[in-house]
């Protein structure tokens, strides 16, 4: 049985083929239109897609009809009555007749966790700024099948409160979220700030869909100073964390049976909350791409109803040839940044080895460097690839491996690797084993071989605001108006 997943006509679209329990294909519309956070789908996604044979059915993330009632009573009326929003008119020019079946919203994110697991029993909680109505879920998953304890509806939200405060500090929601989670370092945490945000944005469950720009502290006002937005980032990622905290505690009291957690939602990106998480549950598992996107897999394969062949998240575009693993090394031996556009595309908002730009860790102005190239805020650091078994050496880390950079930890030697460390001394840490990226492996490993260093700086190969590389051509381009060696 052949199943094309999609998530459309919102943000971040994707598209996922799953095949008898194998994954063909998973990726985001946004790496072939190169417009990003893409809401919509195109040709050149749609073609590779179905380059792996017609489906036999089509599931959609979402049921737009219970969806519509949400945008009714929440006023969205534009959105109500468009008539070019309904899945089956939109998908017909790709895929005709053929039959879709619609899952619900956090049913897709609970079964893109569940499913791609190693876990037959476990505790899934679903946390993102909202589905059709709900905002938060807890199911208990054993033997394959999904059961829905407890949920929480809309307007109450941490994720639509998270995304508010993004707007309130000048960011963009739905995008900058992580940038808001790198601020919290540079901010200071003060218990009447945490309680005002709290009373007057969580506690009070106003509607924050459309942000809360009005929102401002009278003994703090706002000075658009650059010192008053990271310490209210600080304090909303407090408030974030300790609402997170109450979820995973009240999952733990209604789904007794086991002590597996598996994380969903756009809020389980939040690595800095995942660290104090994982402390409190035997195992976890966040798929690499928990948001909306990562439901085209989630509702695929919530219609398969079993285990997926879970192997690893290179499951997008294919540049083809060697890993280029000496190239690589002799670049870094020299100082540069290096780009690596090779192998198949990261599913996932984090890249991690095949559509990377690279650089030597240790130096006190490379991190610098990569900000200017990516266009970032200079306060903003860079993550780790270390080598699996040299990670526990080198950090503090919350869980055995981190393959898919979703978690922070301290790092025991911050002065050694500057360009890695944020200013509180953690970094979100991406373990690095052979069996996963055997071309990254090797290149690190040679790497460390030559230098005694055991990790690089790993960031995506993108400029901020645009998608990440997913082409050779895409590739080229960047080198050429970047001034970034990029190999394939």
């Amino acid at each position: 049985m052949r199943i094309l997943g999609i998530n459309a006509l919102n943000h971040d679209a994707a598209v996922s083929v799953i095949e008898d329990g194998e994954i063909k294909f998973s990726a985001h519309s946004e790496r072939y239109s190169r417009k990003k956070n893409d809401y919509l789908l195109n040709d050149d996604i749609m073609n590779e897609a179905l380059s792996h044979g017609n489906p036999d059915v089509i599931s959609y993330f979402e049921r737009p009809w219970l969806k519509k009632t949400r945008q009714f009573y929440a006023g969205q009326y534009n959105e109500v009555f468009r008539k070019d929003n309904t899945p089956k008119e939109y998908l017909k020019r790709w895929v005709g007749d053929t039959e879709i079946q619609y899952v619900q919203h956090h049913e897709s994110h609970a079964s893109a966790g569940y499913y791609t697991s190693k876990f037959d029993e476990a505790c899934i909680v679903v946390i993102d700024a909202i589905g059709e109505w709900e905002t938060i879920t807890i199911w208990y998953g054993n033997d394959d099948k999904l059961e829905k304890r407890w949920s929480q509806k809309y307007p109450k939200s941490i994720g639509l409160f998270y995304s508010a405060m993004t707007q309130r500090l000048g960011l963009k929601p739905q995008e900058d979220e992580y940038i808001l989670m790198g601020m919290d370092a540079w901010g200071n945490r003060d218990e009447k700030i945490k309680d005002q945000i709290y009373n007057d944005l969580i506690k009070s469950n106003i509607n924050l869909h459309r942000g809360c720009k009005w929102w401002d502290l009278d003994f703090y006002p706002d000075d658009n100073s650059e010192q008053w937005k990271f310490d209210m980032a600080s304090n909303t990622q407090w408030v974030c964390e300790e609402e997170i905290m109450k979820v995973m505690k009240k999952a733990k009291e209604i789904v007794p049976e086991t002590n597996n957690l598996v994380f969903m939602g756009g809020v389980a990106l939040n690595c800095v909350a995942n660290e104090k998480i994982a402390k409190d549950w035997n195992d976890i598992w966040i798929m690499p791409n928990p948001g909306d996107a990562g439901s085209s897999l989630g509702s695929a394969a919530r219609v398969y109803g079993r285990k997926l062949n879970w192997v690893h998240t290179f499951l997008g575009t294919d540049i083809k040839g060697s890993y280029p693993v000496k190239r690589g090394v002799d670049l870094l031996l020299k100082g540069e940044i290096v780009g690596i556009a090779n192998g198949r595309a990261e599913f996932g908002p984090r890249a991690l080895g095949n559509r990377s730009l690279i650089a030597d860790p240790r130096g006190n102005d490379i991190k610098d460097k990569v900000n200017v190239i990516k266009r970032r805020q200079k306060f903003r650091p860079f993550a780790p690839s270390v080598l699996e078994e040299h990670a526990h050496e080198i950090f503090d880390l919350p869980v055995e491996r981190a393959s898919y950079m979703q978690f922070t930890a301290k790092c025991k030697y911050p002065k050694e690797y500057p360009a890695i460390c944020h200013v509180d001394g953690t970094s979100r840490v991406q373990t690095i084993n052979r069996k996963e990226n055997r071309g990254y492996y090797d290149l690190i490993n040679k790497f460390y071989k030559k230098t005694g260093c055991p990790m690089v700086l790993n960031t995506s190969l993108n400029i901020k605001g645009q998608p990440i590389v997913n082409t050779k051509q895409d590739g080229k381009d960047f080198q050429k108006y970047y001034n970034v060696k990029v190999l394939s």
